[in-house]
């Protein structure tokens, strides 16, 4: 078992509410993945920005389904559904509204999501939060997630079901190992860009949904963690970590190496 003192800080966070869970990379088959917690696990909390990696998971659903195609029209005219997912589409942050030419930026857009989840909508002819409900949610026993708002800031969740989500990016099981493989990727390599809060990145590397560290600095992860992302998305010793909390977001964080 690791130590338990990051988990027990947790707790001294100025906030009403905070939560952490810390997974093993085993196969399910050999016993529970929770090596350790914090906190109120049944908590609801808003995910913010975790909305578009949940959101971005059933559009994954979507393009093996056949209902919409990674490489086929989305957002501003040249744009693909794959541009939208990897932020590469050019669009604003919080408007539809152009700002780069399709590829040449990196430009982290809560708006390209909406689009993509009209798009999923469309195709399909369900809400999206209902697909993803059905997608995402439903499968892994989610049973506290749901979509409120936006496709890029609006679901909600407990630790305990952030915990099954990230037990599924361990172990893939909605998704073929060469989708995720594919969504863990850099797309669109060498796009400069800004990560929010943390400033110009040069590259601003991203996978189709999936942050990826790169070379990033500074970068929310902090200084420990390996930078090593260029080619492969792969937790060290397969040990993700999740933790969130009432005033700021939840975040999401992965040590990773090459393979």
């Amino acid at each position: 078992m690791p130590s338990t003192h990051s988990l027990d800080v947790i707790q001294q966070w100025p906030v009403d509410n905070a939560a952490a869970v810390v997974l093993s990379g085993k196969n399910p088959g050999e016993g529970d993945r929770i090596r350790g917690f914090s906190g109120d696990q049944a908590h609801v909390f808003p995910l913010a920005s975790v909305t578009k990696l949940l959101c971005a998971y059933a559009i994954l659903v979507a393009v093996e389904e056949g209902a919409v195609e990674l490489d086929g029209p989305a957002g501003p005219e040249g744009s693909t559904v794959r541009h939208l997912l990897a932020h590469a589409s050019g669009l604003a942050f919080a408007e539809r509204v152009v700002q780069a030419p399709v590829a040449s930026k990196r430009i982290y857009s809560s708006a390209g999501f909406e689009v993509l989840a009209e798009l999923v909508s469309r195709e399909t002819e369900i809400e999206f939060a209902d697909y993803l409900a059905e997608a995402v949610f439903a499968p892994l026993a989610m049973t506290s997630a749901t979509l409120v708002g936006p496709a890029g800031h609006g679901a909600q969740a407990s630790a305990d079901d952030l915990a099954k989500f990230a037990a599924e990016l361990l172990s893939p099981t909605l998704v073929s190992a060469q989708t995720f493989a594919e969504a863990t990727t850099v797309q669109f390599p060498g796009l400069n860009g800004i990560l929010p809060g943390y400033g110009s990145q040069r590259p601003n590397d991203w996978g189709l949904g999936f942050e990826i560290r790169g070379d990033k600095r500074p970068h929310w992860t902090g200084l420990e963690n390996s930078g090593r992302y260029l080619r492969s998305f792969r937790p060290v010793r397969d040990v993700p970590v999740g933790r969130s909390h009432d005033r700021y977001c939840v975040r999401r964080a992965y040590r990773s190496r090459f393979r």
